[in-house]
């Protein structure tokens, strides 16, 4: 299968570089898929979870928000916030989930919609962390 190359940079840190076989991408307009040949494109991303394919192995990366372009050079994610599924302080991750339903009544109109959005993105991604754990 073709290969592209794929950097993931993070405020923290370069998450990963390398040649890679598929990134998929939790975009704001729904999820895209990216391999070798991808037209260019810029796409916002929304919290959720990205699966990176390389040598026929997938690694899940959580991803809280950024921009991914994608060009002739290959594919750069900048990410808000990245973190490997194995490294993710999952006690940490519910309480901030807590937190985020807790500030809920202090908002309202437009800021409350953006944030029961943003607290639906951060469950779909807890659920799919519990049933990973559980195969």
């Amino acid at each position: 299968m073709a290969t592209f190359h794929f950097d993931l940079v993070s405020p923290e840190k370069l998450a990963f570089t390398g040649e890679v076989e598929q990134v998929d991408i939790p975009g704001a307009e729904g999820d895209v898929g990216v391999m070798a040949g991808h037209a260019p494109v810029v796409i916002a991303l929304r919290p959720g979870i990205m699966t990176v394919t390389t040598g026929g192995k997938h690694e899940k990366i959580i991803v809280l928000g950024g921009l991914a372009e994608v060009s002739d050079k290959g594919l750069t994610v900048l990410a808000d916030v990245a973190t490997s599924i194995a490294e993710l302080d999952r006690e940490a991750f519910a309480k901030d989930i807590a937190e985020m339903e807790e500030k809920l009544a202090e908002k309202e109109g437009s800021a409350l919609d953006r944030a029961i959005e943003r607290l639906d993105h951060f469950k779909v991604i807890q659920q799919h962390i519990t049933s990973t754990a559980m195969h």
